[in-house]
């Protein structure tokens, strides 16, 4: 097949094109399908124009002018490709008009496939990001339009696949975000032979109140006096980090923190590999429970038993009590519990590794791209 994945913004500073739709068209690629990625790189319109190909994938950045010259050499970009296939993510901005586009002049000739791995309506990114009020109606009424209006529909989360029944959607199908973790390169080191206690939080600082997270970090410090924080990643909202920081200092506890900040993929895996265990936290909104979070299926595939709040997709990754513990959102009492029995059981803490690094093989990219090569193949367009 040939397939176009058509973007709403480019690789970077937002990396849903990057780690997921990317990673997707990599592995259609090794299965012999020509995958091309189309995108305007708004954040970064220097780069508007550049081609290149990626392992295999041929990547378009459409040259940045005004709105309808975007949208206009999108189509131009995808039509000149000749698709069998037109996978869409988030019918939002530039994507959604390319996606209405191609639906009200193609959907007789061409699969037209929306895939959601966020829920970017009210309730959701419409809420965290400072969009002109107006805007936000438009990107509203796109993903509602976007639902309906596509041969298939590919989700990241159970939420999403339900939401999207919910709305009429039909020929929906579950497709996880999966982890980029080689598991035939990376070889984790036996946890019995490391002698510090390393609690990794790896995350955006977005998704909860960042005073929860110090609160069990705190109280986990009285049951692990020398235990140590290793935070990975850069926060999405420039107050959350400086809060954890001033809130970490006020404790008396950030001469325990390295903060690493943001790490190139290449060189992730060794530096997440230093936590011994993890712990992802999550408020119970909208905007979590539809969100499917690659960085903690990274946690998990390296072997690192995570303490996660069971909101959305997070009990798709982490199994309680088998390769990690699920607790109820906000629940500092339970984090500070499991946190201290891993940190302190040695043999817990390998057997849960060892568990987790099992459990995500499932959810390996190509495993995932051959969900989407039979959701392709099960497409009919209506003639």
């Amino acid at each position: 097949m040939r397939i176009v994945m058509v973007g709403a913004f480019g690789f970077a500073p937002k990396k849903t094109m990057r780690a997921r739709a990317f990673r997707l068209a990599r592995e259609l690629v090794k299965q012999g399908h020509a995958v091309k990625l189309v995108m305007p790189p708004f954040h970064t319109p220097e780069e508007g124009g550049r081609e290149w190909v990626e392992d295999g994938v041929e990547i378009c950045y459409v040259p940045i002018k005004n709105a309808v010259q975007i949208v206009r050499e999108m189509v131009r970009e995808v039509n000149n490709f000749q698709p069998d296939v037109v996978h869409i993510f988030k019918t939002k901005g530039y994507a959604g008009a390319v996606a209405e586009w191609l639906w009200r002049t193609r959907r007789n000739k061409i699969r037209i496939v929306v895939d959601m791995d966020d829920w970017e309506g009210w309730g959701g990114w419409n809420e965290l990001e400072d969009y002109p009020r107006p805007m936000k109606h438009v990107f509203a009424a796109q993903e509602q339009w976007g639902i309906r209006h596509t041969h298939a529909l590919t989700v990241a989360s159970k939420a999403l696949q339900t939401l999207a029944w919910g709305h009429g959607a039909e020929n929906v199908f579950y497709v996880p975000n999966g982890t980029g973790i080689d598991f035939e390169n990376i070889h984790r080191r036996e946890r019995k032979e490391r002698k510090e206690k390393t609690l990794l939080v790896y995350s955006r600082f977005f998704e909860f109140d960042v005073g929860r997270l110090v609160e069990v970090i705190a109280r986990t410090v009285m049951e692990v006096p020398d235990l140590r924080v290793l935070v990975v990643g850069a926060s999405l909202m420039a107050g959350d980090g400086e809060r954890f920081q001033r809130l970490m200092m006020e404790r008396g506890l950030w001469e325990r923190v390295e903060d690493v900040g943001w790490v190139e993929e290449s060189e992730l895996p060794n530096v997440l590999q230093r936590g011994t265990v993890g712990i992802y936290l999550m408020d119970d909104n909208l905007l979590n429970r539809t969100k499917c979070p690659v960085k903690l299926a990274d946690m998990a595939a390296l072997g690192i038993p995570v303490v996660g709040e069971a909101v959305g997709q997070v009990t798709e990754y982490v199994k309680h009590g088998e390769t990690g513990f699920l607790i109820d959102s906000g629940c500092v009492q339970s984090g500070t519990i499991y946190l201290t029995q891993l940190l302190k059981n040695d043999d817990l803490c390998v057997r849960m590794g060892y568990a987790a690094r099992q459990h995500m093989q499932a959810f390996q990219w190509l495993k995932l791209a051959t969900t989407l090569e039979a959701a392709y193949s099960q497409v009919r367009v209506p003639l």
